[in-house]
Protein backbone atom coordinates (compact mmCIF):
# COMPACT_ATOMS: atom_id res chain seq x y z
CA UNK A 1 0.00 0.00 0.00
CA UNK A 2 1.48 3.26 -0.65
CA UNK A 3 0.20 7.13 -0.21
CA UNK A 4 -1.09 8.15 1.97
CA UNK A 5 -1.94 5.32 4.96
CA UNK A 6 -4.75 4.86 6.78
CA UNK A 7 -7.56 7.40 6.99
CA UNK A 8 -8.45 10.39 9.52
CA UNK A 9 -11.45 10.92 11.27
CA UNK A 10 -12.48 13.54 9.06
CA UNK A 11 -12.69 11.23 6.21
CA UNK A 12 -15.45 9.71 7.99
CA UNK A 13 -17.43 12.26 6.23
CA UNK A 14 -16.89 10.73 2.99
CA UNK A 15 -17.38 6.74 3.85
CA UNK A 16 -21.12 7.12 2.69
CA UNK A 17 -20.17 8.18 -0.53
CA UNK A 18 -18.19 4.85 -1.56
CA UNK A 19 -19.72 2.04 -2.94
CA UNK A 20 -18.70 -1.41 -2.30
CA UNK A 21 -17.04 -2.09 -5.52
CA UNK A 22 -14.35 0.72 -5.33
CA UNK A 23 -12.84 -1.33 -2.01
CA UNK A 24 -10.45 -3.54 -2.35
CA UNK A 25 -9.20 -6.06 0.06
CA UNK A 26 -5.37 -5.74 1.09
CA UNK A 27 -2.56 -7.25 3.62
CA UNK A 28 -2.22 -4.61 6.08
CA UNK A 29 0.75 -4.64 8.12
CA UNK A 30 0.59 -4.52 11.92
CA UNK A 31 1.98 -1.06 12.98
CA UNK A 32 -0.40 0.35 10.15
CA UNK A 33 -3.64 -2.11 11.18
CA UNK A 34 -2.92 -0.85 15.30
CA UNK A 35 -3.04 2.95 14.28
CA UNK A 36 -5.99 2.58 12.28
CA UNK A 37 -7.88 1.05 15.74
CA UNK A 38 -6.02 3.73 17.61
CA UNK A 39 -7.85 6.35 16.07
CA UNK A 40 -11.25 4.42 15.29
CA UNK A 41 -12.16 1.70 17.33
CA UNK A 42 -14.52 2.94 19.98
CA UNK A 43 -13.73 1.00 22.98
CA UNK A 44 -10.30 -0.95 22.49
CA UNK A 45 -6.95 -0.22 21.98
CA UNK A 46 -5.05 -2.48 19.45
CA UNK A 47 -3.68 -5.87 20.26
CA UNK A 48 -0.32 -6.81 20.72
CA UNK A 49 0.14 -9.26 18.17
CA UNK A 50 -1.93 -11.04 15.14
CA UNK A 51 -1.12 -13.74 12.81
CA UNK A 52 -2.65 -11.85 9.58
CA UNK A 53 -4.51 -8.28 9.45
CA UNK A 54 -6.48 -7.57 6.34
CA UNK A 55 -7.64 -4.32 5.32
CA UNK A 56 -10.51 -2.59 2.81
CA UNK A 57 -8.21 0.03 0.81
CA UNK A 58 -10.55 2.63 -1.09
CA UNK A 59 -9.75 3.24 -4.65
CA UNK A 60 -8.72 7.25 -3.44
CA UNK A 61 -5.90 5.33 -1.52
CA UNK A 62 -7.30 5.88 1.89
CA UNK A 63 -7.59 2.54 4.41
CA UNK A 64 -11.46 2.39 4.95
CA UNK A 65 -11.68 -0.88 7.27
CA UNK A 66 -9.12 -3.20 8.87
CA UNK A 67 -9.34 -7.25 10.90
CA UNK A 68 -6.32 -8.07 12.84
CA UNK A 69 -6.76 -11.93 13.37
CA UNK A 70 -4.73 -14.00 16.51
CA UNK A 71 -4.56 -16.88 18.48
CA UNK A 72 -7.70 -16.66 20.91
CA UNK A 73 -7.55 -15.05 24.20
CA UNK A 74 -9.28 -17.83 25.87
CA UNK A 75 -6.82 -20.49 26.66
CA UNK A 76 -9.52 -23.13 25.96
CA UNK A 77 -9.87 -22.01 22.65
CA UNK A 78 -6.27 -22.26 22.03
CA UNK A 79 -5.77 -25.20 20.11
CA UNK A 80 -3.78 -24.87 17.04
CA UNK A 81 -6.79 -24.64 14.88
CA UNK A 82 -8.88 -22.19 16.41
CA UNK A 83 -8.01 -18.47 15.37
CA UNK A 84 -9.90 -15.09 16.94
CA UNK A 85 -10.61 -11.95 15.49
CA UNK A 86 -9.48 -9.62 18.24
CA UNK A 87 -10.10 -6.62 16.02
CA UNK A 88 -12.57 -5.56 13.63
CA UNK A 89 -12.96 -1.73 12.91
CA UNK A 90 -13.78 0.57 9.81
CA UNK A 91 -14.65 4.18 9.03
CA UNK A 92 -18.03 3.93 8.98
CA UNK A 93 -18.33 2.89 4.84
CA UNK A 94 -21.29 0.64 4.22
CA UNK A 95 -21.07 -3.41 4.11
CA UNK A 96 -17.17 -3.35 5.23
CA UNK A 97 -16.99 -5.25 8.50
CA UNK A 98 -19.00 -7.62 7.05
CA UNK A 99 -17.26 -7.89 3.55
CA UNK A 100 -14.15 -8.01 5.94
CA UNK A 101 -15.34 -11.19 8.10
CA UNK A 102 -16.23 -12.93 4.97
CA UNK A 103 -12.44 -12.77 3.89
CA UNK A 104 -10.72 -13.30 7.16
CA UNK A 105 -12.60 -16.49 7.45
CA UNK A 106 -11.56 -17.73 3.65
CA UNK A 107 -7.91 -16.67 4.35
CA UNK A 108 -8.44 -18.72 7.64
CA UNK A 109 -9.45 -21.39 6.23
CA UNK A 110 -6.99 -21.25 3.54
CA UNK A 111 -4.37 -21.12 6.00
CA UNK A 112 -5.56 -24.50 7.54
CA UNK A 113 -7.62 -23.20 10.20
CA UNK A 114 -10.84 -25.00 11.68
CA UNK A 115 -12.46 -21.91 13.44
CA UNK A 116 -12.91 -18.94 13.87
CA UNK A 117 -14.19 -16.53 16.50
CA UNK A 118 -14.59 -13.56 17.44
CA UNK A 119 -16.83 -11.34 20.57
CA UNK A 120 -19.05 -8.52 20.90
CA UNK A 121 -20.32 -6.90 23.83
CA UNK A 122 -23.59 -7.94 24.80
CA UNK A 123 -25.65 -4.98 24.13
CA UNK A 124 -24.02 -4.70 20.64
CA UNK A 125 -26.32 -6.14 17.74
CA UNK A 126 -23.63 -8.28 15.82
CA UNK A 127 -25.26 -6.44 12.51
CA UNK A 128 -22.26 -7.19 10.73
CA UNK A 129 -21.57 -10.38 12.21
CA UNK A 130 -25.27 -11.51 11.27
CA UNK A 131 -24.59 -10.29 7.85
CA UNK A 132 -20.91 -12.19 7.30
CA UNK A 133 -22.95 -14.98 8.24
CA UNK A 134 -21.92 -15.81 11.61
CA UNK A 135 -23.69 -17.25 14.16
CA UNK A 136 -23.81 -16.72 18.31
CA UNK A 137 -22.06 -19.77 19.76
CA UNK A 138 -22.12 -18.63 23.54
CA UNK A 139 -23.10 -15.68 25.67
CA UNK A 140 -20.42 -15.17 28.69
CA UNK A 141 -21.55 -13.35 31.96
CA UNK A 142 -19.16 -10.18 32.70
CA UNK A 143 -15.12 -11.24 34.07
CA UNK A 144 -12.74 -9.20 35.80
CA UNK A 145 -9.31 -7.90 34.08
CA UNK A 146 -6.50 -10.52 33.62
CA UNK A 147 -4.15 -7.52 35.27
CA UNK A 148 -4.28 -6.53 38.73
CA UNK A 149 -7.35 -4.36 38.95
CA UNK A 150 -6.91 -1.18 38.35
CA UNK A 151 -10.55 -0.26 39.96
CA UNK A 152 -11.22 -3.38 42.44
CA UNK A 153 -14.47 -4.89 42.07
CA UNK A 154 -15.13 -3.61 38.52
CA UNK A 155 -15.95 -6.04 36.08
CA UNK A 156 -15.87 -5.70 32.47
CA UNK A 157 -19.35 -5.88 30.29
CA UNK A 158 -21.23 -9.21 29.41
CA UNK A 159 -19.88 -10.43 25.52
CA UNK A 160 -21.28 -12.64 23.38
CA UNK A 161 -18.86 -15.05 21.21
CA UNK A 162 -18.91 -15.62 17.85
CA UNK A 163 -18.72 -18.27 14.81
CA UNK A 164 -17.58 -18.18 11.61
CA UNK A 165 -20.07 -20.15 9.58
Amino acid sequence: MSGGGFALPAAAVFANRRRHQDLELVPVPLAEAKAFVEVWHRHLGPPRGHKFSLGLWHADGVLVAVAIVGRPVARGLDDGRTLEVTRLVSDGTPNACSRLLGAVWRAAKALGYRRLVTYTRADEPGTSLRAAGWRRAAELPPRGDWHPPRQPGRLGPARVRWEAP
